[in-house]
């Protein structure tokens, strides 16, 4: 938040709120069947792999000198990526499912910077709930 500037700085709360960012479904709970709950985490992870794509892209271009920030960015699409891949060993070896059908969020191009950076912001503090609530379920 602090490379973005003003008012996100200050206005965080109101900015970010991530209640009207779309966000794949997230269904599954405790008494869920382990494939179905594996399937939820794949289209979450694809999702913020997409997401975080377009983020890097916007932050790049908006903050070339932010390198902690563009990093911490760089290393979680490469985490992502990593929980991505062995989500599709899993589904295939174990549950026999090939393919999924995801969704994507709503690409940032031809945005202002503010929208840009306010779309991230929404994003990735939709994520940090989710993948709380997913957390507790694993």
């Amino acid at each position: 938040l602090k490379c973005q500037g003003e008012p996100f700085s200050s206005e965080t709360d109101k900015l970010c709120n991530p209640g009207g960012v779309f966000f794949p479904a997230f269904r599954v709970n405790r008494t869920s069947e382990r494939k179905e709950v594996m399937v939820a985490m794949y289209k979450l992870f694809a999702f913020l792999n997409a997401s975080l794509g377009n983020i890097t892209r916007d932050q790049e271009e908006l903050n070339p000198t932010a390198k902690e920030l563009l990093e911490r960015l760089h290393n979680t699409t490469k985490t992502t990526r990593g929980l991505i891949s062995n989500l599709t060993c899993l589904l295939c070896k174990n549950y026999n499912v090939f393919q999924v059908d995801v969704s994507y969020g709503e690409s940032s191009k031809g945005k202002s910077a503010f929208k840009k950076k306010q779309q991230g912001c929404q994003v990735l503090r939709k994520y940090v709930q989710v993948i709380a609530q997913a957390a507790r379920i694993l």
